[in-house]
């Protein structure tokens, strides 16, 4: 087939396209594209209905879900703040993801180092109270995480009795081999900070009775810790 050439287009129709052409480019300048909005978390699934529907594999199912939710912040057109983010909602997702993988620890480690660090200290603190309450399932596996919730909420919040609270925990319930000495020590140095001297003092010094510390250059540390407490404890000593 030959194609026509163009002067052998009607001119009613030539003015007919170009007036088209010109009402697409009025219409499309005066119609700018609706600006991208955040979404919200949707509420969480209830555990049976992700277990059903997992067919057997939950563990699979929790790696999709924390996917999903840490994905959560990059919406088309548009990036979200962790901490726009509903964090009541947000801790569903991570309690879901934890009861369908409880030996998993990437949740724990979000809760903590992700989203525990957003610069918004109420939300800070409903993290690190998450970890807290999570921790108890099994201290012995996920005490680190609480650690560092204690670490963060000494240093960035400056709630010492927060992170008392928090070294407290693990001193009383993580009792596993595998938990350093560092960890269960974490209390009695927070309580100096506090100048609980005579607390830290008696703690210290159980600590050493207790035939725990076998490590010689750990015992003779901790020997010196407990003399500057004593002096700081009775200062009319020195």
């Amino acid at each position: 087939m030959r194609e026509r050439q163009l002067s052998a287009v009607p001119k009613p129709a030539l003015c007919l396209l170009a007036l088209a052409f010109v009402a697409q480019t009025v219409w499309h300048f005066s119609h700018p594209p609706h600006p991208a909005s955040a979404e919200n978390l949707p509420p969480a699934p209830s555990l049976s209905s992700v277990r059903l529907a997992s067919f057997g594999e939950p563990i699979g199912a929790a790696k999709l879900l924390m996917l999903y939710v840490q994905a959560f912040d990059n919406q088309p057109g548009i990036s979200i703040p962790f901490r726009r983010l509903d964090f009541g909602l947000l801790q569903k997702w991570l309690t879901l993801v934890l009861q369908l993988d409880p030996p998993g620890q990437y949740p724990l480690f979000a809760a903590s180092r992700i989203y525990g660090e957003v610069p918004d200290p109420a939300k800070q603190r409903a993290m690190y109270d998450f970890v807290y309450q999570q921790f108890f399932v099994d201290p012995n596996h996920r005490w680190q995480w609480l650690a560092n919730a204690a670490v963060m909420s000494k240093h960035h919040l400056h709630d010492l009795p927060r992170a008392r609270l928090y070294a407290q925990a693990i001193r009383q319930y993580a009792t596993g081999k595998d938990v350093p000495s560092w960890a269960k020590q974490m209390e009695i140095f927070i309580l100096e900070d506090m100048n609980e001297y005579d607390s830290a003092r008696v703690l210290l010094g159980g600590l050493l009775r207790s035939g725990q510390i076998t490590d010689p250059h750990e015992m003779r540390f901790l020997e010196e810790r407990m003399a500057k407490i004593e002096a700081k404890a009775n200062p009319a000593l020195k």
